[in-house]
């Protein structure tokens, strides 16, 4: 086990020059559904990749694998609520690709991985707590039944399709793969914050017990939402545009659809972190958790 953040992941780029990434919010169950965004790298930077329709331009940017497959379609974004469904990794790298113009670099994924089944906390998990635990962004504690069977599929499905998971041994370090995301640390690096932010919608009245309307809490996190989505829009141009906050008034499966597609953003960022040498990771050669460093 590693207990420092570990080296750098291989910052070469791909001959000739441009590189794209996949961010995945994946739920752990089949039953909900799972945020999903592709970026690409231009001759001006990174930026939210789309797909050009006669309605004009889609952004890459959905709330569920299915909709992000129909991205691909150049159907127009879906108003219900997006459903869960099974993942499949060869159709999302295909839509990615078909969407970028060139195949996937990394796949940057906020789901417990590691190379055996997955039993209960890994040392990632561990070593992550250790680090950030003081900061209120501790990790879950998976087991066998969540994410269990999900996450030793849809990794061996993206080993099978070419992108094995990147861990801590030196073998990993290339730039093909696959890597495991927690979006708390991550953003508490991005964003140079002394703690967890508050962005959760199932939290509101725990962030904010003294608000007693839901309206008053919703526009509390749309303004965490907003300092997010800046941040991130350095990253990654075209996630402000594609990420306008809801109105306060909104509610229910609406909200955490946006926060669904929030936390692929941010998974889609640490990707670009680990491909230009700005991110570290915690664990072993087991799993490990990539987390952006502070010049990130």
């Amino acid at each position: 086990m590693n207990s420092a953040p570990g080296a750098p992941i291989d910052s070469a780029k791909r001959q000739g020059g441009l590189r794209a990434v996949l961010g995945i919010d994946a739920a752990w169950t089949e039953k909900q559904p799972s945020g999903v965004t592709a970026a690409v790298e231009t001759e001006a930077g990174w930026r939210l990749a789309g797909i050009e329709t006669g309605a004009g331009r889609l952004p890459a940017l959905e709330a569920s694998y299915e909709r992000f497959i129909a991205l691909a379609k150049g159907l127009p974004p879906s108003t219900e609520r997006p459903r869960g469904s099974k993942p499949d990794a060869v159709a999302l790298l295909e839509v990615g690709r078909k969407i970028c113009g060139l195949p996937i670099d990394l796949v940057a994924i906020d789901m417990p991985m590691a190379r055996h089944p997955i039993r209960g906390r890994r040392p990632s998990d561990i070593e992550v707590s250790k680090a950030y635990g003081a900061r209120s962004a501790a990790t879950h504690s998976p087991s066998a039944e969540r994410p269990g069977k999900i996450s030793d599929a849809l990794r061996l499905a993206f080993e099978h399709a070419g992108y094995p998971l990147r861990t801590l041994d030196a073998a990993s370090a290339r730039t093909k793969g696959l890597i495991e995301v927690y979006p708390h640390p991550a953003l508490i690096e991005f964003l140079k914050a002394p703690r967890r932010l508050e962005y959760k919608v199932a939290r509101t009245r725990l962030y904010w017990p003294g608000l007693q309307s839901a309206e008053e809490r919703v526009a509390q996190l749309c303004k965490v939402w907003r300092r997010i989505v800046q941040a991130l829009d350095q990253h990654i141009a075209g996630v402000a545009a594609a990420l306008p906050p809801p109105a306060s008034s909104e509610r229910g499966w609406r909200l955490k659809a946006y926060e669904d597609k929030l936390d692929a953003v941010v998974c889609a960022s640490v990707a670009i972190a680990c491909l230009d040498g700005k991110a570290s990771g915690l664990g072993d050669v087991d799993s490990t958790i990539w987390i952006p460093t502070t010049e990130a």
